[in-house]
């Protein structure tokens, strides 16, 4: 018989999926954290198929989520006909996610399974279910020990998942998300160290509204002491950028949401842009059972 790499590929999917809808069978009623990403779209997807009524979404809304990820969020659940709520989670009230030390993810998830598990009752469920896959094993990721805190079950990882495999998934079901680019929390973009606030974040994602409007849908905005704005794009979009966009109109704009100085990245955007700002000490802190092993 002979080889072919598309059917083969799209039979390797198949089982990747067929997997992942079994580790959520072994469940008894799950609420899953869908953030409008890609991940927790395609345990969403399963756990709909492998538990039906079972099963349910939780979205947090804080100064730190994107708008846009929320409507994503609220599309899903009603693409997949699964029971959806919004709920505020108060991060922003805590000192130690405020003073943003580089650890501030762990307080962040802190908050928002406290939240969720307080509502398991009222919901029926027994498990949250996170989108975290086996790529985000081997990273600097504090809310990994949120989550390992807090009992999460992480469905991607424990079928084996990553990015790869997940996005291939999502497009096999037909999920409008399966495309979409990654899409980190706001506060992510302000570098650690200088405090986080509403007004940071709200002029954050305005900024990288106004550029994805001039056609440049993945982007970041990184914020730096002295209100200096770093703008990271893909490095295949940087010609594109520097031949076709008024240096002089997006300075204007920037400037006019508040921010002193506007730079651009020379090196192009890349996942953890400001990891190299986290102390050492915390950066070790959290660091996965992966990633130590990989440095044994």
């Amino acid at each position: 018989m002979q080889y072919n790499p598309i059917e083969n590929a799209l039979q390797n999917t198949e089982r990747h999926a067929s997997r992942l809808v079994a580790v959520i069978s072994s469940l008894d009623g799950v609420v899953v954290a869908l953030s409008g990403g890609v991940d927790s779209a395609v345990v969403a997807k399963a756990a709909k198929l492998a538990l039906g009524d079972k099963a349910m979404a939780v979205t947090a809304d804080s100064p730190s989520v994107p708008r846009s990820d929320i409507d994503h969020a609220s599309r899903l659940a009603k693409e997949l006909n699964l029971p959806h709520r919004i709920i505020s989670t108060n991060e922003f009230q805590d000192p130690n996610y405020l003073k943003n030390g580089g650890d501030r993810c762990y307080f962040c998830k802190s908050e928002l399974y406290s939240v969720i598990e307080r509502k398991l009752p009222e919901l029926g469920m027994k498990y949250i279910c996170s989108g975290a896959n086996k790529d985000d094993l081997g990273d600097y990721r504090p809310g990994l020990q949120a989550a390992k805190e807090h009992g999460i079950r992480h469905p991607l990882q424990e079928a084996g998942l990553g990015k790869e495999e997940v996005r291939a998934i999502a497009k096999l079901w037909g999920l409008e998300v399966w495309n979409k680019p990654a899409s980190p929390c706001l506060s992510s973009r302000i570098a650690p160290g200088l405090e986080v606030t509403q007004d940071r974040t709200r002029r954050v994602e305005k900024a990288e509204i106004y550029i994805k409007d001039l056609g440049f849908e993945v982007c970041r905005v990184r914020l730096h002491h002295g209100e200096l704005a770093r703008l990271e794009l893909p490095a295949k979009d940087l010609p594109e950028f520097l031949q076709r966009v008024s240096f002089q109109e997006v300075a204007k704009k920037f400037k006019e949401l508040g921010f002193l100085f506007v730079s651009l990245d020379m090196e192009g955007m890349k996942s953890g842009g400001l990891n190299s700002l986290v102390p050492l000490e915390i950066m070790k802190k959290y660091k996965t059972a992966e990633s130590n092993r990989g440095e044994e």
